[in-house]
């Protein structure tokens, strides 16, 4: 996992065809709403208007997801964070949910729960904090 970037996108939570079109942009680089909507025409069962797929992107960009470009007669949006930057982010906006419960004995409840792969998962994060706890002390 990379670290937690310097930039995060406003507003962290994407709806259905949001999340569908921002992993279409991940794959693809910089698009223009026609690629976007050729992919989502590809296929067969689905219909998507060109204008939704023009306003999910303008959403995107709004909440700080993607940036747009206009080249030449045509516009190209781009993704300002890559896929692991983002799934690096929202864990971290998770943690920090979770965390600010605040009640050191719900978190206990809820580890307490847990099976043992999740628990060996937690030590390895613990030893990790640790180590980077000290690797800061020694600097």
């Amino acid at each position: 996992m990379c670290p937690l970037p310097d930039y995060s996108p406003k507003q962290l939570s994407l709806g259905p065809l949001e999340a569908e079109i921002l992993e279409i942009i991940w794959e693809l680089g910089a698009v223009t709403v026609k690629d976007v909507h050729d992919r989502i025409l590809a296929d067969p069962n689905r219909e998507l208007a060109y204008t939704s797929v023009t306003t999910v992107l303008r959403r995107l960009t709004e909440k700080g997801w993607l940036a747009c470009d206009k080249k030449a007669k045509a516009f190209y949006w781009r993704p300002l964070v890559t896929k692991q930057q983002a799934q690096v982010i929202k864990a971290h906006d998770q943690l920090h949910r979770f965390l600010a419960v605040g009640n050191p004995d719900v978190v206990a409840a809820f580890v307490d729960s847990l099976d043992q792969t999740s628990l060996e998962k937690l030590q390895a994060i613990a030893k990790r904090v640790q180590a980077a706890r000290q690797a800061r002390e020694e600097k």
